[in-house]
């Protein structure tokens, strides 16, 4: 798996792939594949996010769960849909509504957030892989322990990067988070369970492109 890597991702987590974890991991995944299972998303976009947001040009992360389980919707980035994926999953349509109402931003119906992530907007699941039709089914296998590397590295190696966490499980995973180097920005989830209790109204578009502003960065056009 370590060869799908780019950049200095590649340097940095290469370590990863030799430990007991990741090797137990790829155990399980080749053995759910030879029982006919498939895995969402295809091979060559489990690490898309990091494809599309080298660590030397990352400004902004969003921590998301798991990847949508249904075929043809994921992609490798959190949140985002797939082009044409119609209609928008609820989480979604949440954050095109706080878009619209935080910066005057209208996605509509769009939810392929590709523009971010090359804008240096790192959108990184916890579990980067799931079964489709099964929700959460990878979810203890190792991933965490991966992706919770990515943030070590994001916190250590970067600077003045812009974490956006929403809901308790992305609170839980960003606690390693510096917040004297970087701004941390908190919110309850965008699922229509929670996003009344305080994710309407957060303004965290608005926040990151000031915040990186202040610093004589550009912000991120959250127009799709």
């Amino acid at each position: 798996m370590n060869n799908m890597l780019t950049s200095l991702w590649h340097q940095h987590l290469e370590a990863e792939f030799t430990k007991p974890y990741m090797k137990r991991l790829y155990t399980f995944l080749e053995e759910e594949e030879q029982k006919g299972k498939t895995i969402l998303p295809p091979r060559k976009l489990w690490f898309n996010a990091l494809d599309l947001t080298s660590l030397e040009s990352v400004k902004v992360v969003i921590l998301g769960q798991d990847p949508y389980p249904t075929i043809g919707h994921a992609h490798g980035l959190c949140f985002s849909l797939l082009p044409k994926v119609k209609p928008l999953a609820k989480s979604l349509q949440n954050i095109n509504k706080e878009l619209l109402s935080d910066v005057n931003v209208d996605n509509g119906q769009k939810g392929c957030f590709q523009s971010w992530a090359e804008q240096g907007v790192l959108l990184l699941n916890a579990v980067l892989t799931v079964e489709a039709g099964n929700a959460n089914a990878h979810v203890g296998q190792g991933w965490e322990l991966f992706t919770d590397k990515i943030i070590e590295l994001v916190n250590s190696e970067c600077k003045n990067v812009v974490f956006i966490l929403w809901g308790v499980y992305a609170q839980k995973k960003g606690k390693i988070i510096d917040e004297s180097k970087h701004l941390i920005l908190k919110s309850p989830h965008p699922s229509p369970l929670s996003a009344y209790r305080g994710f309407f109204g957060s303004q965290p578009f608005s926040k990151t492109n000031d915040y990186l502003k202040s610093l004589g960065q550009e912000p991120i056009d959250w127009q799709l």
